[in-house]
C-alpha cells in the first residue's frame, strides 16, 4: 500500500466485506502491530496474541471507523492500548520477564540487552510513549493521535521516561 488514498480504497472494500482488501491491511500493518505489542511487552507470544486480538477488535468496528483518518493510526492504538492494559495486569501478577530476542522483520537495528531491560523497567504509559517516538518513529503529533492524549502529556511522559532510562543507563 503506497500512500493514503490507497489505505482509504482498502478500508472502504474491508467494510464491504472484500476479503482481499482486509488481508491487503493485515499484510501492511501486521508488521508494525505486531513490533508495537512486542516493544511494549517484552514477550513474543503476548504480542502476537496481542496484535492478532487487536486486528480482530479493528475489524468488528470498522463499520464506525471514520475513512478520512488514517487506519494504522487508529490500528496501533488499539495495539498499544491493549499491550498497556496486558503489561499492567503482568505486573499485577508479578511475572515480569524480558524475552531475549526481538523477533521483527521490520527493524534495522534492535536495541540493545541493556536498553531492553532499561525499557522494561519504565511504567506501560512512558514506555509506550517512548517506543512510539524512538523505535518506531513516530512524531509527538502522531504519538498524541494514536493514543488520544494531549500533545503535552505525550511530551511530559516521555520526559519521564528518558529521565529514568538515563537514571537506568
Amino acid at each position: 500500500m503506497r500512500t493514503a488514498r490507497d489505505e482509504r480504497a482498502r478500508v472502504r472494500g474491508a467494510q464491504g466485506g472484500s476479503v482481499s482488501d482486509l488481508e491487503a491491511l493485515f499484510r501492511t500493518h501486521w508488521p508494525r502491530a505486531y513490533r508495537a505489542a512486542y516493544l511494549v511487552t517484552h514477550d513474543a507470544a503476548a504480542s502476537e496474541d496481542i496484535a492478532q486480538e487487536s486486528f480482530l477488535a479493528a475489524l468488528r468496528a470498522l463499520d464506525t471507523f471514520d475513512r478520512r483518518r488514517p487506519f494504522g493510526a487508529w490500528l496501533h492504538r488499539i495495539v498499544v492500548n491493549r499491550a498497556i492494559d496486558w503489561t499492567r495486569a503482568r505486573r499485577l501478577r508479578s511475572e515480569v520477564e524480558l524475552s531475549e530476542s526481538l523477533q521483527t522483520s521490520e527493524r534495522s537495528e534492535a536495541p540493545g540487552e541493556d536498553v531492553l531491560a532499561a525499557l522494561a523497567q519504565l511504567a506501560p504509559e512512558h514506555r509506550a510513549v517512548v517506543v512510539m517516538r524512538y523505535l518506531l518513529e513516530f512524531t509527538p503529533g502522531e504519538i498524541a493521535e494514536a493514543l488520544g492524549l494531549p500533545r503535552g502529556t505525550v511530551n511530559s511522559r516521555l520526559r519521564r521516561g528518558l529521565d529514568t532510562l538515563g537514571d537506568e543507563l
